[in-house]
């Protein structure tokens, strides 16, 4: 029952270049011509091929309750038209099999994905807001939750890889293993 859940709201971060570093990059327009550079995605997309499409969204209230990370490739998540939209993110988390009896004081799980990771702590979600003609570049392993919007429907571009969501998809669900909803303060 979500009665009985703990709603935690979470003020939005605006998502810049500083203050997105630990889960990524924010990519903003740079002039043509100019050269390949660290300000430019910096991609692994060498596990399989890559996958560039648009997706139609609907319905994706501002709260979330699972939160989801693919530790075999970096991801990238735009508006189409530079929409206001918001992403739950939490830092990677991802551990080495040699690590797996204790990671900071939690016991590493193993996704059926096969790989290790400590599931994200609640005080280690933030709440990003996205604006402009930016796009959002997720490294490895980072958490994450949505796209979030207030509109009844929007256009994203994603890039990963083809068979991501298929091999490489890894949740957890703070409802079940926590009793937590997050819900945005904005």
């Amino acid at each position: 029952m979500e009665s009985e859940l703990t709603v935690i709201k979470l003020k939005p971060i605006e998502a810049t270049p500083e203050s997105f570093k630990e889960f990524g990059q924010v990519i903003e327009a740079s002039p043509d011509g100019e050269e390949f550079g660290p300000t430019d995605a910096q991609l692994d997309l060498s596990k399989g091929i890559p996958r560039f499409y648009i997706m139609n969204l609907q319905n994706r209230p501002l709260k979330f309750s699972t939160i989801t990370h693919h530790a075999s490739v970096t991801q990238c998540l735009g508006s189409i038209g530079g929409h206001v939209w918001y992403l739950g993110i939490a830092k990677p988390s991802l551990v080495d099999s040699e690590e797996v009896k204790n990671e900071k004081g939690k016991i590493a799980v193993q996704s059926r994905c096969g790989h290790f990771y400590v599931p994200p702590a609640i005080d280690n979600v933030h709440v990003f807001r996205i604006s402009g003609p930016k796009f959002i570049k997720l490294n490895r392993g980072t958490w994450h939750a949505g796209p979030l919007f207030k509109a009844d429907a929007m256009d994203f571009y994603n890039l990963e890889l083809s068979n991501t969501n298929v091999v490489d998809h890894t949740t957890h669900v703070f409802k079940k293993e926590n009793g937590v909803i997050f819900s945005i303060d904005e």
